[in-house]
């Protein structure tokens, strides 16, 4: 019965929903976006150009693996059991990953499945693994060094035990913090104790050189700390590099020292820090001044190390993380430009500790300010060699938020995302403040292509899933504000074939004038024009259009220009973008801007904390409205309240929601343009936007309505079709011909809605049953009708039919949605939900599905066309003084043992040349079957079987026999090999006692 009062109470003779029920309303989660949990670590394959990112196990969400190729290629990579993400490691077709647990994962990038999983005998502290290699090293806590063979997925035979403590019994005990491969000598492993470094050789299976930092009495260190200087110490190694040759070994401290050591004789050749040099020796005093006279500042610990190297592998660097003052206002990554390497063979010990001492040249990396880098990632041109560090081009820095930076390399000037990195990772790049939803026209969108300057690509991998095209669908345009005080825009989908791929960005901060206080507190996009306004919580409201960069390319000065209340700033386009959406004016309010409306029609509207009320058009631009809404008290026609409204005249009162629409208002025989504003006091005021001879537009207050309490959703309907009465191009274009709608105002509070004719009349009210709705929009189901939809604080999502406000369903959404951040939701007119499930990560549902979970990335990563490259080697001078060359062969059989059988990829191989040499030896059949084979008789028939049948059995002896004869062959080489690496090992010893 209340139903039926309710719809005649508001005027509304249909029922807008009568082909919706419970059976259409079932949640399907379509996609995600964003980061579940904060990041840990990073990893990059500049072969199959992919970018692997790790997470933290945290109350938002499990530790698992991204992998990001090209536009839209993710695949999501979950560990086998709960935990946090340490390290991430590509070989060639494999991801392997070391997590909390001391647990080892190994992905395949063919089937983006694990492949195999691992716990070896102790806590995991280093990882090393080589493309050329099919296994990993692995470093434990109690010092040992165990080998997983990757390729048969089980342990291998290769155990080596802890080599420091063999050399120094009486040490304190030391666990590995370091391996590294030599990036030439694949048979030579640095191994990074805490107490020290060692170099291991798997040819002889010993170490060769040890290598620790003394800090003799008087030495200052690298902490620089006086209370200590005059006793002997031992710093604990953090760190461990080779040099791009193999011609030295650097390692890092925990007193943020860099020392560099000859890998000949393991003698060192320098100890310095960022800021300081020869901090090893006696008597080399640095000053590290604290915060206040008399104090020394502490340091960062080194994060991490990279000696990068440019193509030509002499010419190095090393970029740091970490290592700089507590008391420092500049942080960032620490570029220390050596430049070329002195021929080790000719140049002397003065000139080799020089190199080191009188860099030449050091920057930083500048990162966002008070932002700790805890780790970085290269992006190498080509190589996944040389420990990831040849010739990169970029770096994407983490930092100790958990937040993301892409510099350009050895500049450091901030790389923009939009064209460069997959959508999930803008949400950490940095964090995202604000989202808005705009429901774009498909045409408008496919058009609005960024052309922006750009270097080369960093991600080109990867191969997308075909999905379902819906080519005559309005676009779902997510507008996502960030703590940097840009604006990106891209098309989130409806679980379709997404078109236009492309992100959108706008620097707000650039157009406002101002670097620093822009915090985004609102935006809304045209869907029809593609216009953006934002709004900035200092009361800036900035407005953006499509359109050519006049200014391309340069950046000049800005030239102050007001007229009719705004100021043009089109001049505060960015350089780097010659077609996007410039900015085109702005308008400085007074407060915090709390509601925003960008129209279809060129109008823009927006309310302030203050209570005003800003019109603007767009077609002068000019301000066309301006007045607070304590002005409107005793203006036009007042409705009837529901409750008092004396309570609330003492408290301040501002716009929330804001909305344009097409409709006759009570007593007016035409249609016009509408202004609907609702406050956080429950007023929804009335105006009409009116045409003037002049051909501009007035706005004139025609009168407010009260309902219980903040409104948070606006909805004018067609009270004869149901359809939403907005104010679109055709609608406003068909008021000269004098087109007329009736029209109601469908009104949503947090506890309750309110559909009623404009602007006064008593209409019909719903009250919500103990709980409060967030987030409500009228949604429309194919062609069934329209509803109600609404988020509440119970975790719900309800629908509820139009006009009778009756509920239609009702399904708990808390398991995949935040409640806590329902009122941040964006509901479309097509059922999509885009809502945040924690801190980086929102999940898109709709809400007419069939109850299906989010289904499993089908996006290809292994691109098997994509070769290695082959793995550097020893110099000829390496090898004439003696050192031996080890082949990754030769590792197979030294780490895998002599019975290892065969790799997977070793037999694919030989499986495809016989099937390519039987397909060369098989006879080509010609022509059809003779006449006399037709006509054959029984016995021609048996004995021709038996001939064919001897044939077969001959050719299967014949394969026994290759088969022995390999078999044969094989065991012949593996004794070959065995007595000739005793030859050359015996020629060594007997060559270096001669002295060659």
């Amino acid at each position: 019965m209340a139903q039926i009062l309710r719809s005649k109470q508001a005027g509304i003779q249909r029922d807008f929903s009568a082909g919706l029920n419970a059976q259409k309303f079932a949640i399907d989660e379509i996609a995600r976006y964003g980061i579940n949990s904060q990041i840990s670590c990073l990893a990059y394959d500049p072969v199959q150009s992919l970018l692997a990112v790790g997470t933290n196990d945290t109350q938002f969400g499990g530790g698992q693996i991204y992998v990001f190729g090209q536009n839209r290629v993710s695949v999501t990579l979950p560990l086998p059991r709960k935990a946090s993400v340490k390290a991430i490691h590509f070989v060639v077709d494999k991801i392997v990953a070391i997590d909390t647990k001391n647990e080892i994962s190994v992905f395949s990038l063919e089937t983006t499945r694990i492949l195999t999983s691992y716990t070896p005998p102790g806590s995991v502290t280093a990882l090393v693994t080589d493309p050329s290699l099919d296994f990993a090293l692995i470093g434990l806590q109690n010092g040992e060094i165990v080998a997983y063979d990757l390729d048969r997925q089980s342990p291998a035979p290769l155990r080596v035990p802890n080599l420091w403590k063999q050399q120094y019994p009486k040490a304190r005990p030391t666990s590995i913090v370091a391996l590294v491969l030599h990036p030439r000598d694949i048979g030579s492993l640095l191994i990074g104790y805490t107490e020290g470094a060692v170099i291991y050789s798997f040819k002889t299976g010993k170490p060769i050189k040890f290598f620790r930092y003394e800090l003799p009495p008087g030495a200052p260190g690298g902490d620089s700390d006086p209370t200590s200087s005059n006793i002997r110490r031992y710093p604990r190694l953090t760190q461990a590099l080779w040099h791009p040759t193999g011609t030295f070994v650097l390692t890092g401290h925990e007193d943020s020292s860099l020392v560099f050591w000859d890998s000949k004789d393991g003698r060192k050749v320098l100890a310095r820090t960022i800021q300081a040099s020869n901090v090893g020796e006696p008597g080399n005093a640095t000053k590290s001044i604290g915060s206040t006279p008399g104090t020394f500042a502490l340091k960062c610990p080194l994060f991490r190390l990279a000696w990068c190297c440019k193509e030509n592998p002499d010419d190095t660097g090393i970029l740091i993380a970490g290592g700089t003052p507590t008391t420092s206002l500049e942080k960032g990554l620490t570029f220390i430009e050596l430049g070329p390497t002195p021929v080790y063979a000719t140049s002397s010990w003065q000139i080799l500790s020089q190199h080191f001492e009188k860099p030449k040249s050091q920057h930083t990396l500048p990162t966002p300010a008070n932002a700790e880098v805890v780790d970085f990632c290269l992006i190498p041109r080509k190589s996944p060699h040389y420990m990831g560090s040849q010739d990169p081009i970029a770096v994407v820095a983490l930092l100790a938020s958990g937040e993301m930076v892409t510099l350009s390399f050895p500049s450091g000037h901030s790389i923009n995302p939009t064209h460069q990195l997959h959508a999930s990772l803008s949400y950490v790049h940095p964090f995202i403040n604000r989202v808005s939803m705009a429901y774009v026209e498909r045409t408008r969108w496919l058009g609005m292509v960024e052309n922006r300057s750009k270097g080369p690509s960093i991600l080109k991998g990867g191969a997308e899933a075909r999905h379902a095209m819906m080519r005559f669908a309005n676009r779902n345009i997510l507008q996502a504000a960030h703590a940097d005080g840009t604006v990106r825009m891209w098309d989130v989908g409806h679980g379709d074939e997404i078109e236009n791929q492309k992100m959108l960005q706008v620097d707000v901060a650039r157009a406002v004038g101002r670097l620093s206080d822009v915090d985004v507190s609102s935006m809304s996009m045209a869907g029809a024009t593609g216009e953006l306004v934002v709004g900035l919580s200092t009361g800036e409201v900035a407005i953006f259009r499509w359109g050519l960069n006049k200014e391309y390319g340069r950046d000049v000065r800005h030239v102050e220009a007001r007229s009719f209340g705004l100021e043009t700033i089109i001049d505060r386009a960015e350089p780097s973008v010659k077609e996007g959406l410039i900015p085109l004016t702005m308008f400085e309010g007074h407060g915090r801007v709390t509601a925003l409306k960008m129209s279809d029609v060129g109008f823009a509207a927006a309310g302030f904390q203050q209570g005003a009320i800003v019109v603007i058009d767009l077609r002068g631009p000019a301000v066309i409205y301006n007045a607070g809404l304590d002005e409107l008290s005793g203006q036009g026609k007042r409705g009837s309240f529901r409750r008092s409204n004396s309570q609330s005249q003492h408290k301040t009162e501002w716009p929330t929601c804001i909305e344009f629409g097409v409709m006759s208002l009570e007593g007016d025989d035409y249609s016009s343009i509408l202004l609907f504003v609702g406050t956080n006091l429950g007023r929804l005021a009335t105006f009409k936007l009116l045409p003037e001879a002049h051909g501009g537009y007035s706005v004139k207050y025609a009168g407010s309505n009260v309902v219980e309490d903040k409104i948070i959703t606006i909805a004018p309907l067609n009270s004869q079709l149901g359809d939403p009465a907005e104010a679109t191009q055709t609608t406003v274009a068909g008021l000269r011909n004098g087109l007329k709608i009736d029209g109601v105002l469908l009104v949503v509070t947090t506890t309750g809605a309110k559909i009623f004719r404009p602007p006064t009349a008593k209409g019909a009210h719903k009250t919500w049953d103990n709980v409060f709705c967030d987030a409500a929009a009228v949604v429309r189901y194919q062609a069934a009708g329209y509803a109600l939809l609404g988020l509440f604080g119970d975790g719900s999502a309800k629908t509820y039919s139009i006009p009778a406000l009756k509920q239609i369903a009702s399904t708990s959404i808390s398991k995949s949605l935040d409640v806590r951040r329902f009122s941040e939701a964006l509901i479309t007119p097509t059922g999509d939900i885009m809502g945040w499930t924690g801190p980086s990560e929102t999940a898109l549902l709709n809400v007419w599905g069939t109850g299906s979970d989010l289904t499993r990335s089908l996006d290809k990563l292994l691109n098997i066309e994509a070769l290695t490259p082959p793995r550097p080697t020893i110099s000829n001078v390496q090898w004439m003084t003696g050192t031996l060359h080890v082949t990754p062969a030769d590792m197979d059989a030294l780490i895998g043992g002599p019975d290892r059988p065969p790799s997977k990829r070793m037999i694919d191989q030989r499986r495809a040349e016989e099937e390519q040499q039987r397909a060369m030896k098989r006879p080509a059949t010609t022509g059809p079957p003779s006449s006399e084979k037709e006509e054959e008789g029984y016995w021609a028939y048996m004995q021709r079987q038996m001939q064919e049948r001897t044939q077969n059995l001959g050719i299967m002896g014949d394969s026994m026999d290759r088969v022995e004869e390999s078999s044969s062959s094989w065991a012949d080489d593996v004794n070959k090999y065995v007595s000739k690496q005793k030859k050359k090992a015996v020629m060594g010893f007997v060559g270096s006692k001669l002295g060659f």
